[in-house]
């Protein structure tokens, strides 16, 4: 079956998600339209695509125990000089969102791996683009707010094409989910895998 690139993540709704994605776009990053708009929990890791179920049986036990909450974005930061990074903050819901990434990497579950840097949860609207176009970014979304409930967080695979697909929701035990992330850029991020 060979290996698979998966990540978790925390969908941003519309009309939040299309917005943040075309903003992207129109600062020059060209991963901007295969990648939907997210809060990362887990990054993009190798797994054995025979893992599959007990991920997704891993995923499900974490969802079951959690429960929604608020999550409101404002602002943005930047991980420069560290790393190229342009990000909308997240203001609320970051504990939670932390709670979720540990049990997510669990040593426990099938997807242990340390991290590169430590954890901070975030809306990346910019990456590896010039530091003229980052600054742009930067500024013109400094103003930047949006807010709503999140309900659930979502497994994605990338494909040989760079593109970020949907494999599943996982909604948390009461309140439903978050709307389900749509199709941003012309992608269908619901589309099939592209595992055998």
């Amino acid at each position: 079956m060979g290996t698979v690139t998966l990540g978790v993540s925390i969908a941003v709704p519309e009309p939040y998600g299309s917005l943040l994605q075309e903003r992207r776009a129109s600062f020059g990053d060209p991963a901007a339209y295969g990648i939907p708009t997210h809060v990362t929990l887990m990054p993009p890791t190798e797994a054995e695509a025979a893992d599959l179920p007990a991920i997704e049986a891993h995923l499900d036990r974490i969802a079951s125990a959690g429960r929604p909450f608020p999550m409101r974005l404002s602002g943005t930061g930047t991980f420069r000089p560290l790393s190229p990074v342009v990000f909308v903050q997240v203001v609320e819901g970051a504990s939670a969102c932390s709670w979720l990434q540990k049990r997510v990497r669990d040593a426990s579950g099938p997807l242990v791996r340390e991290l590169q840097f430590p954890y901070h949860p975030h809306v990346t609207v910019a990456h590896g683009i010039s530091e003229e176009a980052m600054d742009r970014a930067y500024a013109e979304l400094a103003e930047y707010e949006a807010a709503w409930t999140c309900g659930s967080f979502s497994l994605y695979e990338q494909g040989a094409d760079a593109v970020w697909r949907k494999i599943r929701d996982f909604p948390f035990e009461t309140g439903g989910g978050t709307p389900a992330v749509p199709a941003q850029g012309g992608y269908s991020v619901d589309a099939p895998s592209l595992r055998s």
